[in-house]
Formats: structure tokens, sequence, C-alpha cells
């Protein structure tokens, strides 16, 4: 087989033409396009090291997807607000890092509609649009709030939530192509629903903090799967440091192989070599 790249593994770069999903690998500093792999052999190896992705100390587990222990439990971005933005404790004073926040959490965010494995309520900065949707797998998207921070849109989602999922159920993401939704009927069906709660935000925060977004459209994604599992085995590099076989299909973060699944993403900072 002939290796294609080696390195430090990231989740895969990602973009959208018109409708259509385009992935790379990223592999240290080289970019692999995998579209053009797809139908033919591949094999992943893991070369038995793990290195942080923040310091570059080699570590045991990867932590927080990529991180070695120490970074991970001082680095704001691997807080528990990231995963609960909601718990955000930047006001109290308590930010592991002020400046990062306020680069990343004190600025604008989307909350969105999103169908991968049926319809889901979902938070992102609005720079990292349409990459979050690319990177859940959904094939439709609508953004419907534009909120001033990351906290508010983590009490956003918590509101919407009674309404909706906040998931995504990645089995059925990987058994085939989700259903249409209207999710413009969607929205509406939830802001009458939330109507109360999302005012009592806009009276806490004002009303530029949270905003609608009745003109956005839905975005359409699709995604290059020649054929769909019948049965769902994942891959776990952990445990089998060798992943091939036959690509059939890109979603989300996951390789589809005729022989098992992966989640590219979970094994950030991972030293890898990809052989064709």
């Amino acid at each position: 087989m002939i290796e294609l790249a080696r390195g430090s593994l990231s989740k895969m770069a990602v973009r959208l033409d018109a409708t259509d999903v385009h992935y790379s690998f990223r592999l240290g500093e080289a970019l692999v396009p995998v579209n053009p792999l797809i139908g033919q052999s591949l094999r992943l190896e893991y070369l038995g090291a793990i290195h942080c992705s923040h310091c570059g100390k080699r570590t045991k587990t990867s932590f927080s997807q990529g991180y070695c222990y120490p970074c991970m439990t001082k680095l704001a971005q691997c807080d528990l607000c990231i995963m609960a933005p909601e718990r955000c404790h930047y006001d109290a004073g308590t930010c592991r890092d002020p400046s990062w926040g306020e680069q990343f959490c004190m600025t604008d965010h989307i909350v969105y509609l999103a169908n991968s494995s049926g319809v889901k309520v979902g938070i992102t900065r609005a720079t990292q649009l349409p990459t979050r949707w690319l990177d859940q797998g959904a094939s439709q998207a609508l953004p419907i709030l534009r909120v001033g921070t990351r906290q508010q849109s983590g009490l956003v989602e918590d509101l919407l939530r009674s309404q909706v999922p906040d998931r995504t159920n990645w089995r059925a993401l990987l058994k085939g192509e989700a259903e249409p939704l209207d999710l413009v009927a969607v929205r509406e069906r939830i802001f009458d629903a939330c109507a109360e709660g999302l005012r009592e935000l806009q009276g806490r925060f004002g009303l530029q903090a949270i905003q609608p977004l009745p003109a956005a459209e839905v975005v359409q994604m699709r995604y290059p799967v020649q054929a769909y599992p019948q049965k769902i085995v994942s891959f776990n590099l952990d445990k089998n440091p060798v992943v091939e076989g036959t690509l059939l299909g890109i979603k989300g973060q996951y390789l589809i192989f005729d022989t098992g699944v992966i989640n590219i993403r979970k094994y950030t900072a991972y030293q890898l070599a990809v052989l064709q």
C-alpha cells in the first residue's frame, strides 16, 4: 500500500459547495482530500502515540478530544461550561482564561434547528456556520436566533429543548438519509410554545441580545455516501490500531467502511498513518 500521509490527527476539514459536502484529512500539516478515496480500499494505522493538541506532550489518554490531563484541567476550552454554556461563570470572575472567553464566548452565537437523525436544536458561534452542521451530519439546517453570548445561547437552548432534543442519534445518522422536515414550521411551533420564556430572556438581557431570524432560509446538505451499513460496527483504535476496508462514504465526522465506522474527531491528537 502507498502511504498518503502521517501525523497528528485533527477532525476532518469540511466545506460546503452548493449542497455537496467535501472532506479532507488533517494530519499535522498535511491535508488529504477524502472524497476521491470513496469506493477504494483505505487503511488507517494508529502509530501508538498521542500528543496533546495544546502543549504537544505525549499522553497515554486523550481527554476532551485531544488534550493531556493537565491541559484538560486548566484550559478554558475544556471547562464544564463549554458543554453546558448556561453554566458560564465568566461574570463571577472565575473563567480559566478571560481573554479566551472574550474571544470565543463573548461573541455572537446562532441558535439553530438541524435535521440529522431527526430534528434537534443546537448552538454555535456565528463564524462556525455551516461547519458545525457539517460536523454533525445534518442534511438540513435553519438558523432561528442570533444571540449575544455563549451563555445566553445556552439559556435559550435549554428553554427550547423542552420542545425538541439537543442531541443526534449517531447510529440513526449512519443508517441512512434523514426524512426531510419542514424546519420553518418546526421553528414556529417552538416559538409559540416557548414565547413566554423567550420574552423573559429578552427582558433579562435586552431585545438586541436575543434576535429572531425570520428571513433565514433552510440550508440543504448532501453527503458523499455510496452505501449505508446494514449493521453499525464501530472501530476503536485503542483496542485495534488498524482500520481497513473499502471506504463507502463520509457523514459528519464519520468514515463509513464496508467493515465498520469510525468517528475521526474522537481520535484527535492520535498519531495516524493513512494508506491506500
